[in-house]
């Protein structure tokens, strides 16, 4: 796995603003396309671990099991979809477009752009998507032998088995974010992306 972007503030026609992030996986399009679309492999890397889908434009898809927010349950509406290519849908306010790209038979650029409602939101955002796709690393290498170096593959890889265990981080403020998202915002904030949007779930 390489990491081409790791986390770019855009500003785009019409206004709206969005984070990006770009990674190539040592898998083929097909594989990259079932660990970003399914449930069962969303549920080791995405926030909410507990995902349907009806995997159709206008499908609906659910949201829920979040350790920060139990009772929540987001519902958002598939926007895009073309297998093994593009996946879009709404995720509250924002959007969140997957578009893979075949490079050869063994590799696959895998780019996640979150489409803001809010450019506050930005910081915010790319920390928390930061560590989720450090977890969808960890998974990804797990398949092909390798491994993904530094203190984020472990830290994403034990709080992926919270969210799918349901239980909330043992070194976890129960009103306020994680260090390790701290840390990845503050980083984030310190490049110049715009923040200030609260963290969800705290007081």
């Amino acid at each position: 796995m390489n990491v081409i972007d790791p986390g770019s503030y855009l500003e785009l026609d019409g206004g709206r603003s969005a984070v990006r992030f770009e990674r190539v996986y040592d898998h083929p399009i097909d594989r990259v396309w079932v660990l970003v679309s399914e449930p069962t492999e969303l549920a080791h890397w995405f926030p909410f671990p507990r995902i349907t889908v009806d995997l159709a434009v206008g499908g609906e898809i659910t949201f829920a099991g979040d350790p920060n927010m139990p009772d929540m349950v987001l519902t958002g509406e598939v926007t895009a979809v073309d297998p093994p290519h593009l996946f879009a849908f709404t995720w509250g306010g924002d959007e969140l477009r997957f578009e893979l790209t075949r490079l050869d038979g063994a590799r696959t650029r895998l780019t996640l752009t979150d489409f803001l409602e809010s450019p506050d939101a930005a910081a915010r955002n790319a920390a928390g998507w930061d560590l989720c796709l450090a977890a969808l690393d960890a998974r990804a290498a797990s398949e092909t032998g390798g491994s993904v170096a530094g203190e984020a593959a472990g830290e994403a890889a034990g709080a992926a088995a919270n969210r799918r265990s349901g239980e909330r981080p043992a070194r976890q403020r129960p009103s306020g974010p994680p260090p390790t998202w701290q840390r990845r915002y503050d980083a984030y904030v310190a490049a110049g992306m715009p923040n200030g949007a609260p963290f969800p779930g705290s007081s």
